[in-house]
Formats: C-alpha cells, sequence, structure tokens
C-alpha cells in the first residue's frame, strides 16, 4: 500500500495544475509507443479512463482478499489488475479524496495481498465502471510467466517489434473497434536505449 500512497501524492501534487486534465502512471522501464501529438490526442479525446480490471479466481487474484473487509467490500468485489493506470480528473480527484475504501486497504491489504495491483481496480469497479475502460494503455510481456514480466533487452528491439507493439491489437475505443489498443510498453531495459533513440524518428 506504500505504492498506492506514492500513486496518490503524484496525482494530488498534478492536480495542483489546472491545465492537467489527463494522468498516466508510467515508471523508467516505459516508453511511448507514439509521438507526443498522437498520445495527447488519444488521451484527451477518451471518454473514459483505462483502469484495468478484472475477477481472477485463485491465489494471485482472489486469494489476496481478506474477510476483515467485508461487508464494506466482498469477494465478489475484489478486482486485481495492472498498476499502470491513466484516469481523467474527475476520477484522479475521486482517488485522493477516497476515505472510505482506501483505510480498510491500508489496514487489511497486507504481505501477500499487492494494493497496487487490487485498490484501483477495485475502487474504480465498485464506484465508477462506467466511466472505465477496464484496460490499460500499457503493454506488459508475461508469456514467460513468473512473478515479474519479461524485460526487453537491446537485442529484442527492432523495428518490426516495435510495430507489433503498436498496432498487432485490436481493442475499443470510444465505442467503436480501432488497432491502436497501448500506448506504452514495458520493461526496456537501460542498455535498448540508444536502439530506441535510432528508431524514434522511424
Amino acid at each position: 500500500m506504500n505504492m498506492v500512497e506514492a500513486e496518490r501524492r503524484l496525482l494530488a501534487n498534478a492536480l495542483m495544475d489546472i491545465s492537467n486534465e489527463r494522468f498516466v502512471l508510467l515508471s523508467e522501464s516505459c516508453i511511448p509507443l507514439f509521438n507526443f501529438s498522437t498520445v495527447y490526442d488519444y488521451l484527451i479525446n477518451s471518454t473514459k479512463s483505462f483502469v484495468e480490471s478484472y475477477d481472477l479466481p485463485g491465489p494471485v487474484g482472489r486469494g489476496r482478499y481478506s474477510k476483515m473487509m467485508s461487508p464494506l467490500i466482498t469477494l465478489e468485489q475484489w478486482r486485481k489488475g495492472s498498476q499502470w493506470f491513466e484516469v481523467d480528473r474527475f476520477l484522479a480527484i475521486e482517488v485522493i479524496t477516497d476515505q472510505t475504501y482506501y483505510p480498510v486497504f491500508w489496514q487489511y491489504c497486507k504481505n501477500d495481498c499487492y494494493g497496487d495491483e487490487h485498490y484501483l481496480p477495485t475502487f474504480v469497479d465498485m464506484n465508477f465502471p462506467t466511466r472505465n475502460a477496464y484496460k490499460t494503455l500499457t503493454y506488459v510481456d508475461w508469456s514467460k510467466g513468473g512473478p515479474h514480466p519479461n524485460r526487453f533487452r537491446r537485442e529484442e528491439v527492432t523495428e518490426e517489434f516495435l510495430k507489433k507493439l503498436r498496432t498487432s491489437s485490436q481493442c475499443y475505443y470510444n465505442e467503436r473497434i480501432v488497432n491502436v489498443c497501448h500506448l506504452f510498453a514495458r520493461k526496456f531495459s537501460p542498455n535498448s536505449l540508444d536502439k530506441l533513440l535510432r528508431f524514434a524518428p522511424i
């Protein structure tokens, strides 16, 4: 939950600038897949926020739920998702002012419960489902299994690979099917930076 506290502080600081309308959480290993104007237009014109949220049976989903959260949060309401979110100003304000669900998570989401994977997905699904697209905008490769996603190294970064990340899937955006589903991707190792910069102008 320390991660969630940090995210709330980041949102609170960003909200102080009244011109900020959309808020994206990224890490040092994330890269943009499109230029700034494309990313900006995609976000500013979206009618939804992008918080991945789904029900996951098993130990890393429902298995992390604490019965002590009931009756405010039930097992049926418990959700999991990526911590890499994008929210509009309305949802950002709701997140930083939440005094109902956040204290319950802070008290009972401990040890094997990872708050950054459960708080926002559960909070948004319970309270603002119609404002959410139920997906993340950050591509992550979990195909190798394990607790951490695949890290992309220098030799894996090619023009073909980046093109695949940009347009290899279809999803809904403003109630229509589009080919641009991810605006960002992770995890890229530091030694891939020179190749990424080389391909950026292309």
